[in-house]
């Protein structure tokens, strides 16, 4: 049955809660909850590639039409409210112009071991560390998702690939990549060990370049934060490699970085083009 959207005009309505002060509460969690905005990532949150699900959804009138339908195909329809853009500008804190949100449901996280196929099978894994700007991290998952990428990891340092601007940066990829946190603890390294894959370290100062390398069958790209980059001990414990540029500039954003580095590890393990 299409759940028909109950109209709610007080921004002060208890059903609204969840989405109250986002960008405030977006910061340090929302018990469980994120937020996703705008209709592309809510097409994902309900398809069937998501492990995450909805607990309800709050649209301006006029989207309703067309989303009906794929809310009703939904495994499992939530609620679903409607009011004006300004009655949800009021709930927010700031401006709605698309008119539609969602509430997801985090659910139970998966671990690392969990998400990369076993070996011998061929595997590709990203690997944040320190990543703390929304952006970076938005736009290496939609690079990950763009490129087959198996899982992306990330460390305790990284921000939440849920927060509201990374899942729209992504273009909804955090909705649908596999992703896990290093288990506490753990250190790349040792990660890679446990999982087979061979650690390559993504440095400007690495004498091998991503040209001339021979590409792995199981991969784990691990890329720092633009500035400090990698730590010591893990570039001195893998294999470096660098991105050959223009003489007289080294320098790339790290998302950027991404991209070049998971389309050669992609095409080298055979894996675009394929559906």
């Amino acid at each position: 049955m299409t759940p028909v959207p109950e109209l709610l005009a007080d921004p002060d309505d208890p059903r609204l809660e969840p989405y109250t002060r986002m960008r405030e509460r977006d910061l340090v969690g929302r018990a469980g909850r994120f937020i996703v905005e705008g209709e592309v990532t809510l097409r994902l949150l309900l398809s069937r590639r998501s492990r995450f699900r909805a607990e309800s959804i709050l649209l301006a009138p006029e989207r309703w039409p067309g989303l009906a339908a794929e809310i009703a195909a939904a495994a499992e329809p939530p609620p679903v409210f409607g009011a004006s853009k300004a009655v949800m500008s009021a709930v927010t804190g700031f401006p709605i112009h698309r008119g539609v949100l969602a509430v997801g449901l985090r659910g139970p996280e998966p671990g690392a071991a969990d998400l990369v196929p076993p070996p011998p099978a061929p595997a590709l894994v990203v690997g944040l560390a320190g990543l703390t700007n929304h952006d970076n991290v938005g736009a290496a998952f939609r690079n990950a998702a763009a490129f087959g990428a198996d899982a992306v990891l990330l460390d305790g340092a990284s921000c939440d690939p849920l927060y509201r601007k990374s899942i729209r940066v992504s273009a909804g990829a955090a909705l649908i990549q596999p992703f896990a946190r290093l288990p506490e603890g753990q250190d790349w390294l040792r990660l890679a060990e446990t999982l087979d894959l061979q650690p390559l370290a993504f440095s400007p100062g690495a004498t091998e370049t991503l040209d001339t390398l021979d590409v792995p069958a199981r991969a784990l790209l691990i890329l720092g934060t633009e500035g400090p980059g990698l730590d010591a001990a893990t570039l001195a414990r893998s294999r470096p490699i660098r991105i050959p540029m223009a003489a007289g500039f080294d320098s790339l954003n790290v998302a950027t970085a991404a991209g070049v580095a998971l389309y050669t590890i992609a095409h080298g393990q055979g894996r675009l083009g394929r559906t």
